[in-house]
């Protein structure tokens, strides 16, 4: 990222397009001074197929003029907009400033739209069949990429479509979620736990939280170290919601199952991003797909 918010290309890219503007100048005037021997018959001499030959004839004025023109142009419109490298032009425009406009208008124009679904809970905004259908829209575009269509996720990404929630599955968590933004984050733990066949055998105790298929020795061994987990998970491995830490009891698994997967992530840790999207979308939009996104899970109100 560093390389693009360095001066170098900046200037590189202005000295870029200031020589190619120069190179078209003098291209010009090198061609018009330019003088060819003509024949008797006023040809170049060129012949292509047996007897296609090239006239003499200087460059047509009005396409010489109108070469002339879209360079002088071209220098107006890189004084007065963006275009060498990092400075603004004397209009001072930017195509992030005209999206900000574009966006604070449009949130204007539908702010009375929105306003019939934020004046009542999530709960009731879910069973209303419109808003479902903005909330829907509003989830194809901003969420379906990683959580899929159907918003039962993939590996490394929730399935929003169950009752299993890393953080809470209130409506008010739900909210706090697309807001905010979520980080879950796994430190590695294999020092704490202990040598390698140490960690081998909590993960096979961790299977055993699940009935999963594991090693029943393993995992009998690695109960007493389980405790080096326990601070997120508890002690009965059934998680914490408070601090993201996932419930370990249950057959879903985030990233991966099995003991090599788990033994993976007890080495290495896991880090799991959620990026917030307050920036992006209004409150009133996050109220209406936080409806949407609980609506999955829950079976909502029947609307009055």
């Amino acid at each position: 990222m560093s390389d693009f918010n360095a001066s170098f290309w900046s200037v590189y890219v202005a000295g870029a397009t200031v020589v190619g503007i120069l190179a078209c100048l003098v291209l010009l005037w090198v061609t018009a001074r330019k003088k060819v021997t003509a024949t008797a018959d006023n040809t170049t001499g060129h012949v292509w197929d047996e007897d296609l030959t090239e006239m003499n004839n200087p460059m047509p004025r009005w396409w010489m003029w109108l070469f002339v023109l879209t360079i002088v142009f071209s220098l107006l419109y890189l004084a007065a907009y963006p275009g060498l490298g990092s400075y603004q032009g004397e209009l001072k425009w930017s195509s992030a400033q005209e999206h900000a406009t574009e966006m604070a208008q449009a949130d204007k124009e539908l702010a009375p739209f929105y306003a019939q679904f934020t004046a009542r809970k999530v709960e009731e905004v879910a069973g209303d069949r419109n808003a479902m259908a903005v909330g829907e829209r509003l989830f194809m575009n901003n969420c379906a990429q990683c959580h899929g269509s159907d918003a039962r996720g993939s590996k490394g990404f929730p399935n929003l479509a169950d009752t299993d929630w890393l953080h809470g599955g209130t409506p008010e968590k739900i909210v706090e979620s697309i807001t905010k933004g979520r980080t879950g984050a796994m430190p590695p733990m294999a020092a704490a736990v202990g040598s390698a066949d140490d960690v081998k055998n909590v993960a096979n105790y961790v299977l055993s939280l699940s009935n999963a298929p594991h090693d029943s020795v393993r995992a009998q061994l690695g109960k007493s170290k389980f405790t080096a987990c326990a601070a997120c998970h508890g002690m009965d491995g059934k998680g914490n919601p408070a601090i993201g830490a996932p419930n370990l009891t249950d057959d879903t698994w985030l990233h991966g199952w099995g003991e090599q997967a788990i033994v993976g992530i007890i080495n290495n840790g896991k880090t799991n991003v959620m990026p917030a999207q307050e920036a992006k979308l209004s409150a009133a939009q996050i109220h209406v797909l936080g409806a949407y996104v609980w609506g999955l899970s829950n079976k909502p109100p029947a609307r009055p």
